[in-house]
C-alpha cells in the first residue's frame, strides 16, 4: 500500500513549488511562511556543538561564528542543503508571495532602504518576549514590503530569521551568512548590495527601537530634553543640488542610515573633467567627492572597516565614482 504524502523537509523547512518527481514518488510539497509576528528564543547554552557546512562550500563555515538567531541558522542550513541555484531562487520567490501586506504607513520615506535596485520599505516594533512573565526581555518584530519578487523574497527571509530575537542578537548576526545559504549565488552584484543594505537598515531600525523604549522609563521630563539634544545634533536634511543625483543620493543614504551629527560632501568633478572610465561623469558630469562625515556608527571601528561601511551603503552609486576622498571620525574623536 502506498504511504500518505507528506511535505519534504530539509533542515526542518519544507521546500516550496518544486517538481520532485527524483525523490519518492507522490510527495506533496508546501513551504512555510514568515508569520509577522513569530517570536523565537535563543539556544541554551547547553546545546549540541555548532553546525558546519556541507563541503560543498569551497571554504566552510562554522555557523556559530557567524552569531546566527536559531531561525536564521536553521534557514542557512536549509537553503545549504538545496542542490541548485534555480531552486534556491523559486523558494525566495514563494517566500516573497507569503510576506504578509503592510499598509501603506509603513511605506514611508523614513522606513525606506537605501541602494536597492528595488523599492524596500521595512520596520519594527519592539515588544515583550513572548512567556517572559516580568516582561523584562524585549524582542523586535520587523514588517516590510518590496516592488521586486526575489528581493521581497531576501526580505521576507531576513524578517523570519531575525524576528523574535533582541535587538543585541541582531547586531551581532555576520552578513556571511548569504554566502554561507548559497544565496548569494542567485544575486547579482547590485541586488548582494541591496541586501546587505536591508540588514543594516534592519539592524538600525532594531537599535533605535530599543534606544526609544528605554527612553520611556526616564521623566517626561528629562524624555524631551535629550530627545531635544539628540535632534539637534543630529543631520536629518540637506539642500539638494539639481543636475547632481549621485551627490543627492548619496548624501540621502548617508544621511538616513548613518544618522551623522556632521556631513559634508564636496563634489570636485570639475578639476577632473572628462575623466576616462567614469560612468558618473558621462551620465551627470559626477566623478570625484571629498567626504567628511562624524557618526556614533564610526565609534569602535578601524579606518578600514569605515571605508567598507560607507562603500557597502553606497551600492550600486560607488560603481559610478571614479574616486571617493573619506574623512570618517566618531563624535568622540572631534
Amino acid at each position: 500500500m502506498r504511504r500518505p504524502s507528506k511535505p519534504l523537509l530539509i533542515a526542518g523547512i519544507p521546500i516550496a513549488g518544486l517538481a520532485l518527481s527524483s525523490y519518492n514518488g507522490g510527495i506533496t510539497v508546501s513551504a512555510w511562511s514568515p508569520a509577522p509576528h513569530a517570536a523565537t528564543s535563543r539556544r541554551s547554552s547547553s546545546s549540541s556543538s555548532s553546525v558546519v557546512l556541507h563541503s560543498a562550500i569551497e571554504d566552510e563555515l562554522d555557523l556559530s561564528s557567524l552569531h546566527l538567531t536559531p531561525q536564521l541558522e536553521m534557514m542557512v542550513t536549509a537553503f545549504s542543503s538545496i542542490p541548485d541555484e534555480k531552486t534556491r531562487h523559486k523558494q525566495l520567490l514563494y517566500m516573497a508571495s507569503k510576506l504578509p501586506a503592510v499598509t501603506d504607513d509603513v511605506r514611508i520615506s523614513e522606513n525606506k532602504v537605501p541602494g536597492c535596485l528595488s523599492t524596500v520599505h521595512v520596520d519594527c516594533t519592539l515588544e515583550p518576549k513572548e512567556g517572559d512573565d516580568d516582561q523584562e526581555t524585549m524582542v523586535v518584530n520587523y514588517f516590510g514590503d518590496s516592488d521586486g519578487l526575489l528581493t521581497k523574497g531576501l526580505l521576507a527571509l531576513l524578517i523570519r530569521g531575525l524576528n523574535g530575537a533582541t535587538p543585541e542578537e541582531i547586531q551581532q548576526v555576520d552578513p556571511q551568512f548569504i554566502q554561507a545559504a548559497k544565496i548569494s549565488q542567485t544575486l547579482t552584484p547590485g541586488r548582494n548590495n541591496g541586501f546587505l543594505n536591508m540588514l543594516a537598515v534592519m539592524k538600525k531600525k532594531a537599535l533605535d527601537a530599543a534606544e526609544g523604549g528605554a527612553a520611556d522609563d526616564v521623566d517626561d521630563a528629562d524624555e524631551e530634553a535629550k530627545n531635544e539634544g539628540e535632534q539637534s545634533a543630529i543631520v536629518t536634511s540637506f539642500e539638494e543640488i539639481d543636475g547632481k543625483p549621485m551627490y543627492n543620493t548619496i548624501m540621502t543614504t548617508l544621511i538616513t542610515i548613518l544618522k551623522p551629527t556632521s556631513i559634508t560632501l564636496t563634489d570636485n568633478s570639475s578639476q577632473h573633467a572628462g575623466h576616462a572610465g567614469s560612468k558618473g561623469w558621462e551620465e551627470s558630469g559626477e566623478s570625484h567627492f571629498a567626504l567628511e562625515i562624524v557618526a556614533e556608527a564610526f565609534e569602535g571601528l578601524s579606518l578600514v572597516k569605515r571605508h567598507q561601511l560607507i562603500y557597502m551603503l553606497l551600492g550600486e552609486t560607488m560603481q559610478k565614482i571614479h574616486a571617493l576622498e573619506i574623512k570618517a571620525k566618531s563624535p568622540a574623536e572631534v
